[in-house]
């Protein structure tokens, strides 16, 4: 396979500190937020958008998966481009589309064209994978991984937030307004990115054709990314199961919880994206290897936690929702720790090939993700929630044998 040849030319960072960088790492965290609630939002609209448009129950499931599977597209061909085309004007163009694509889910007259809309917003919100470049290389290498695991800390916040403000959103106007919504705010988004994102222009000099080739070279080449995805999508495959499956449990006793006590639960988990900035300190300072298998050890420790409580049969339910709460907290803190420890690692290879480094990086990472989430009914059906608990654990014990046997 052909190499993709170099320009002679130098990385455009900008030598700033982390306090004159402060407002541009808030400002990425939260567009990264915003822009990701795109993706997990529809996991809790699926009751109400497949009755409304005649979709079966099975058929509604596609609902919550068009946006991911287009995000995964996205990933895999259109964040390579960032290291083809200057990156702000990259940016908004995906922006701009992201934003059509949920003004035409707003108003789509059937299913079928309301997935084709869903799928064309999702790999428009890969958008996310190129401004987290950006924020690397305004950044000091010293301080790349605190920066990084702060703007990450944006991404996670959205996952968590997006089923229980969606629920909340269209229980007052319907499904259809979540997506007015989501395209208000990204027309705020893109006209304040207008203003103070910077040109970043990449170091290659090549065809697409041979940049998305080259996506294998780099997997074969570079086996910091290769350890690095593949501990991560073990970590989201974990996430997955958890969180897929964790409604079920608490809609049975002794919980008992209606729809809207599952949503305010949802937001339990976001506390572990506070983990992002810590994780990414640590590993600023020569702790990578250390820090990431304790965040394997944390996931461990969680999934144990969330089995014994889904094994209790009796004792008081405020209690054993607050340990279960806690094990979610710890289990978002693990993954968090991981992968930010994983963004910073892979972030600190070849420059020229950021864009494409970070769209396999995450793109394995979804596909962990994917996995988790099939087999989360086959767990539940198997063995309730202790058998889910114990895939999760499964996945964290292969991540940190994994870790344990590199020194990547």
């Amino acid at each position: 396979m052909s190499q993709v040849p170099e320009c002679m030319v130098s990385e455009p960072e900008d030598d700033v500190s982390v306090a004159d960088a402060a407002p541009s790492t808030l400002l990425f965290a939260v567009a990264t937020g915003v822009i990701i609630l795109n993706l997990f939002a529809p996991q809790t609209l699926v009751g109400i958008i497949g009755p409304s448009l005649g979709f079966s129950e099975s058929g509604a499931g596609l609902v919550a998966m068009a946006s991911l599977l287009g995000y995964a597209a996205g990933l895999f061909f259109l964040v390579p481009l960032a290291d083809l085309m200057e990156n702000r004007q990259l940016v908004l163009r995906m922006l701009i589309s992201a934003l059509v694509m949920a003004v035409a889910a707003a108003f789509a007259p059937t299913g079928w064209s309301l997935l084709i809309f869903l799928f064309l917003l999702g790999a428009a919100c890969s958008a996310i994978q190129i401004l987290v470049p950006i924020a690397a290389a305004m950044t000091p290498p010293e301080h790349r991984g605190r920066v990084i695991g702060n703007v990450m800390s944006g991404v996670m916040v959205g996952i968590l937030v997006s089923r229980p403000l969606a629920s909340m959103i269209a229980d007052l106007w319907g499904w259809r307004s979540f997506y007015v919504v989501s395209a208000a705010a990204l027309a705020l988004l893109t006209a304040v990115l207008a203003l103070r994102l910077p040109e970043r222009r990449p170091l290659v000099s090549a065809s697409y054709g041979a940049l998305i080739g080259s996506l294998f070279q780099l997997l074969r080449e570079e086996p910091v990314l290769r350890v690095r995805a593949f501990t991560a999508a073990l970590m989201m495959a974990s996430f997955s199961l958890f969180w897929t499956s964790v409604a079920l449990l608490l809609a049975q006793p002794p919980f008992s919880l209606g729809q809207s006590g599952i949503a305010l639960f949802a937001l339990v988990g976001a506390g572990g994206a506070a983990a992002t900035s810590p994780f990414g300190r640590m590993g600023d300072r020569g702790w990578t290897r250390t820090a990431t298998l304790v965040s394997h050890l944390i996931v461990l420790g969680a999934t144990a936690l969330a089995a014994w409580v889904g094994g209790v049969r009796s004792g008081q339910p405020l209690i054993l929702l607050i340990l279960l709460g806690v094990s979610a907290v710890m289990l978002d803190v693990g993954i968090t720790g991981d992968q930010t420890l994983g963004r910073r690692a892979v972030n600190l290879l070849k420059p020229e090939a950021r864009g494409r480094i970070n769209g396999l990086f995450v793109g394995i990472f979804f596909l962990g993700g994917a996995l988790g989430s099939a087999l989360a009914g086959t767990a539940w059906d198997f063995g309730g929630w202790v058998a889910v608990c114990s895939a999760a654990a499964g996945f964290g014990v292969i991540a940190l044998v994994t870790g344990v046997a590199t020194r990547t």
